[in-house]
């Protein structure tokens, strides 16, 4: 007799793809958001930039990352495994970036943070079978 691979929860299974496919793309549009905030704000206050070198690799970081994390949904609408990982690694990442958000008093930002990058790792973990 063949061993169904198949979860006991298909419904919870494709919310979660559902889920952490929107989701991805809503942390792909913020790092894009974020990118376009540092390069305005660069412009506008031009000469209190003080360290351009490393206000570049932040804009490079996160078009890079926005890419990255929408090519991680294309995995989970294409119901395929190869956004599953890296959507996962990225936000249990980002859940390392707020605990440091937060110790460095900016709790509002950090708190979101944690929880958009939280409901996306369990999105991302349940949202896959195979």
């Amino acid at each position: 007799m063949e061993e169904s691979q198949h979860s006991d929860f298909p419904a919870l299974n494709e919310w979660a793809r559902k889920s952490a496919l929107h989701l991805l793309r809503v942390e792909s549009a913020l790092l894009i958001l974020l990118a376009l905030y540092l390069c305005v704000r660069a412009l506008i206050n031009l000469n209190e930039v003080t360290a351009p070198g490393a206000l570049i690799g932040e804009i490079a970081f996160s078009l890079t990352s926005s890419v990255g994390l929408y090519l991680c949904s294309g995995g989970f609408a294409r119901k395929a495994a190869y956004g599953r990982a890296p959507a996962l690694l990225a936000n249990l990442i980002a859940l390392g970036v707020a605990y440091f958000m937060i110790s460095g008093h900016l709790i509002w930002v950090g708190t979101a943070l944690a929880f958009l990058a939280s409901v996306t790792a369990i999105s991302a973990l349940l949202g896959y079978t195979e």
